[in-house]
């Protein structure tokens, strides 16, 4: 009784509204509008628009390509500059070890992953919109970096010239592998930062749409895989080949195990106690984030110490530990990249740069949604390629967004990219000065720094049982994302993941919810009645929606759909009432037989007395035929032929967002074929869009018009039932 009081209260409250206006279809409603002028434009006309430059326009442009120019003479000095230096400290903390660990990755010497972390990130300043992510290596573009470059020059194709057990020919085989894989690195680059380029200058920001979140976690899970299995060998310090493409995982750890016997003690065991040190100063990180004023740079002093002990116990030298090794001081001199590589390696550039592309607006947008500002997704496309292309003349390989570098960068204080510029100059400072002092740096620390940090793309495996509850598409996604990359490889099972991604819209598309609506009562609003028990149909109007655009791909099951939801089937009640015909007249044919017959045996003599003894019996079929014959023409057919109790079908397009030339010759079929029957078609909701596409189709012709077209669901209802009432009477 309370909550009945309470209800009846809260009614009483809401405010309510009250139009009268008159039962509006497009004809009607077209004819009271004006639409507004718009002269066109010719392409030559807009051809001179576009090429117009003035003052404004120019320095619109050159902020929108330079965003460095609107932000930095506002820079609040006294408000960022400290959080600047810190967080930029503490990033470049970061870069440098990680540099060093995803050149591994890379297939390229070490130091080439600190060019990679000062150029790249150092243009970003100047070209990103983003004010929080850091550019610069990353673990899965490093991986496809380091795949292609391993298939472009395999271990055997070096090792043909060198089968010399000398260690001079040794040094000189591992030289020119190197110098070829860097070649083929540097190319990559270049490439896929054109690509990135001329993306950008097209305006398709657009593309990275097409990996979808579950798609791209699953596709970076399966990278952390092939990540973590490349690793394994430095971390037991055991020489094998290194593998890419299809299957690689498997031949990957085939060799490893192999060789396991040979694994080298002393390498794991530094490799082990540096992931212990590293998983504790992430923990403390996590529990005392609020208490810190930063990080602990763990992986920097991880690094260190590792130096430090390699280079006290000489472990190189007593235990055969792999070390990083040369590391020229200064930057070298630029190179053009080798163009004739492009033809060879053209598709994994596309394939990086659209995952790079979108591994950093993704974070980029978090960041800006997080912080209240905007980013542009075709100018972030721009600054990656400048990044990538311009960073190629200088020896640096694919980058991306770091996420764990952006979190510490965003975390620790960084407004700007002041704090990035900042960690560059970082890098710069050990390329220059005190690169050498990482010489002694065993291999097997890197590794553990790269396993470390693979920590939480493993987490995404829970992403399993969350896709599981919410929504099984989304699962199949991202196992499909995550088994085709894992076995095919990154670049095949990325291609494979997009292609099925797209599989699910189209048959998300051809399998649609279909719902019959009615009305909640006085009220003009429509909802589906099997949902709710306040919602009642009108009697012989049946209200069809379908939460799809008709199109070639679901134009039979939305009229298979239609007809099964309505309970009228053209096709069906036109069949029986042929048959009904047809039994009718099988009946006369017989009535006639006997009425022949009879008059026959009068005619020959027959007595009146048995004639009328004899008449009921043959009698019954002329009595039956008579009482047909005096019906009227309503009741004659509703007798043969079978009569649906439906009058009006409305068909509700407020879901509808474009129709094909298929989609409408569909709707013209849908409304011949129940017209047949006695069925007015209308439809209700149509947008503007919809409206000029059906008219362009020249779907308004012969028997459909605009008056079949209404505003509104409940304009098509109140209309139906007018014509209904006028066509009773």
């Amino acid at each position: 009784m309370e909550h009945a009081q309470e209800r009846e209260a809260c009614l009483e409250q809401t405010q309510r509204y009250c139009v009268e206006r008159p039962i509006y279809n497009q004809e009607l409603l077209q004819g009271q509008l004006h639409r507004r002028e718009r002269t066109p434009q010719t392409l030559r006309q807009k051809i001179a628009h576009s090429c117009r430059c003035s003052s404004k326009k120019a320095k619109s442009h050159l902020y929108s390509f330079l965003p460095i120019l609107k932000w930095l003479p506002r820079y609040p000095v006294k408000e960022y500059l400290l959080g600047d230096i810190i967080s930029g400290i503490s990033t470049g903390v970061m870069q440098l070890p990680q540099g060093l660990a995803y050149a591994l990755l890379a297939a390229v010497p070490p130091v080439f992953g600190l060019y990679s972390s000062f150029y790249p990130v150092f243009l970003y300043t100047f070209f990103g919109t983003s004010k929080h992510i850091s550019i610069g290596t990353f673990a899965v573009i490093s991986m496809m970096v380091g795949g292609v470059a391993v298939r472009q020059v395999p271990d055997e194709m070096i090792a043909v010239g060198y089968n010399s057990t000398n260690v001079t020919d040794y040094l000189e085989y591992y030289h020119a592998r190197d110098a070829k894989r860097v070649q083929v690195a540097v190319t990559l680059a270049f490439l896929s930062g054109i690509i990135q380029l001329c993306l950008g200058l097209l305006r398709f920001g657009f593309v990275a749409i097409y990996l979808t979140e579950p798609l791209v976690r699953g596709f970076t899970t399966a990278a952390a895989v092939h990540v973590f299995t490349s690793q394994l060998k430095y971390l037991l310090g055991i020489k094998t080949n290194r593998y890419s493409g299809p299957l690689s995982v498997v031949y990957s750890i085939a060799a490893v195990l192999s060789k396991i016997t040979t694994t080298n003690i002393a390498a794991l065991i530094v490799g082990l106690t540096c992931i212990v040190l590293l998983l504790i100063g992430k923990e403390i990180n996590l529990r005392f984030k609020k208490k810190l004023p930063v990080p602990i740079p763990m992986e920097i002093i991880v690094v260190i110490i590792g130096t430090g002990v390699s280079a006290g116990m000489n472990l190189s030298e007593s235990y055969r530990v792999d070390v990083v090794g040369n590391i020229p001081q200064g930057l070298r001199a630029p190179a053009v990249p080798e163009i004739q590589l492009i033809p060879a390696i053209f598709v994994d550039a596309i394939a990086i740069a659209i995952v790079g592309f979108s591994m950093a607006v993704s974070m980029a947008k978090i960041f800006a949604l997080k912080h209240g500002y905007t980013i542009d997704g075709n100018q972030e496309l721009i600054a990656l390629g400048i990044c990538n292309s311009v960073g190629s003349f200088f020896q640096s390989f694919s980058v991306t967004c770091s996420m764990s570098r952006s979190l510490v960068q965003e975390s620790t204080g960084g407004k700007t990219q002041i704090a990035g510029a900042l960690s560059s100059v970082m890098v710069l400072l050990v390329i220059v000065a005190i690169g050498y002092l990482f010489e002694p740096l065993p291999q097997t620390v890197l590794a553990a720094i790269v396993m470390v940090n693979l920590k939480g793309m493993f987490k995404q495996f829970g992403d399993v049982v969350h896709f599981w509850r919410t929504s099984k598409i989304e699962l199949a996604i991202w196992l499909v994302a995550f088994v085709a990359s894992l076995f095919l490889g990154l670049d095949y099972g990325l291609l494979t993941a997009v292609a099925f991604a797209m599989i699910t819209v189209i048959y998300r598309t051809q399998s649609p919810q279909y719902r019959i609506l009615g009305q909640i009562p006085d009220t003009d609003i429509y909802c589906d009645v099997k949902e709710y028990e306040e919602v009642k149909e009108y009697p012989g109007i049946k209200i069809f929606q379908a939460n799809a655009s008709l199109y070639f791909a679901n134009s039979e099951s939305y009229t298979s759909a239609l007809k099964k939801k309505t309970g009228v089937d053209p096709c069906a009640i036109l069949a029986a009432r042929r048959k009904a015909q047809k039994r009718h007249a099988r009946d006369i044919k017989a009535t006639n037989k006997l009425r022949k017959k009879a008059t026959n045996d009068v005619e020959a003599g027959v007595k009146h007395e048995i004639a009328d003894d004899e008449l009921p019996v043959n009698g019954k079929f002329a009595s039956a035929d008579a009482s047909v014959q005096d019906m009227s023409p309503d009741e004659r057919e509703h007798f043969m032929e079978p009569k649906t109790n439906i009058h009006s079908l409305i068909l509700d397009f407020t879901p509808v967002n474009f129709v094909d030339s298929v989609g409408a010759k569909t709707l013209k079929s849908i409304i011949k074929e129940y017209k047949e029957v006695g069925v007015r078609v209308c439809i209700a909701s149509c947008s503007g869009p919809v409206m000029n596409e059906l008219t362009r189709l020249k779907f308004f012709e012969d028997t459909v018009t605009r008056e079949s077209l209404f505003h509104s669901i409940h304009d098509a209802v109140l209309a139906c039932q007018v014509k209904d009432r006028s066509a009773s009477q």
